[in-house]
């Protein structure tokens, strides 16, 4: 991950949680008090996030040390010790709420992540992100589904020419959105464009798309379309997938299937931090 975007994403947070003081902590706590505290697993997870955590009690104090028992994409359970971390009392307080929200909110996606990456293990399919992520904290959600076993999508609108529904009905036809689109991009870009059916399907298969997402279309126009593309263009699919439908779409033989819900709907993992 870019450290200089970790670092102004935890800055801000820090600017939002404390303002211009802690009023506990700074009218309770002596400067030169210690204290060591120890990270829990309420639950059972997957990790992912322990760098982002640290780095945020080493950008109040520098002196902190750490004792990590887990790696990142690690199974944690209910009660097992993640990690103990010993340093200044009073930044340990500050940086406290922020670290955690940050470490659950990416354990929580990464937990997510396993659970659809596990459900499809047996089929040549990726299962990626969408950009449906929290404001401001893409690289960190996008991080976490990596760590829990699924793939990225594309970061931002820079990485991709994406043709959507809203571009082909503002230029007229998949057609001629794929001929502008081909006339103006970087060569070393590609184009992927959305198709609600196989009328679409066809027509940007013929208007040379390199990407062709199935948005919202059945399994059976699903099953033709890969049997029409024989592989001759990579073949994606979203739309209203789930955990429990999920394998019947890897079955189709596409290529990837996106699932907005890998950020957008995931729940934060329980975990706490307990000062010994």
């Amino acid at each position: 991950m870019n450290q200089i975007i970790i670092d102004e994403i935890i800055k801000s947070g820090l600017k939002e949680d404390i303002s211009y003081m802690d009023l506990a902590t700074d009218l309770l706590i002596p400067a030169d008090q210690r204290s060591q505290a120890s990270l829990w697993a309420k639950e059972t997870g997957i990790i992912a996030g322990i760098p982002v955590f640290q780095r945020v009690f080493q950008m109040l104090d520098s002196g902190f040390e750490f004792k990590v028992f887990v790696k990142e994409g690690d199974k944690v359970t209910k009660g097992q010790k993640i990690l103990e971390l010993c340093g200044a009392t009073s930044p340990l307080l500050k940086g406290e709420r922020l670290a955690l929200n940050l470490l659950q909110r990416m354990s929580g996606i990464a937990t997510t992540a396993n659970a659809y990456a596990r459900q499809v293990r047996q089929y040549p399919v990726k299962v990626v992100d969408t950009r449906k992520t929290t404001p401001n904290l893409r690289i960190l959600e996008k991080y976490a589904v990596r760590m829990g076993g699924c793939y990225n999508h594309r970061f931002n609108l820079s990485d991709t020419m994406m043709i959507k529904d809203n571009h082909i009905q503002a230029v007229g036809s998949v057609s001629e959105a794929l001929r502008l689109g081909r006339q103006h991009i970087p060569h070393t870009s590609k184009i992927e464009i959305e198709v609600k059916n196989l009328r679409e399907f066809t027509e940007a298969l013929k208007a040379g798309a390199d990407i062709i997402m199935l948005d919202n279309m059945s399994l059976a126009e699903i099953e033709e379309a890969v049997r029409i593309n024989a592989d001759s263009r990579i073949l994606e699919v979203s739309g209203g997938i789930h955990l429990e439908n999920i394998e019947a779409y890897a079955r189709t033989g596409i290529h990837i299937i996106s699932v907005g819900a890998l950020t957008h709907s995931s729940k934060s993992l329980d975990i706490s931090l307990v000062i010994d």
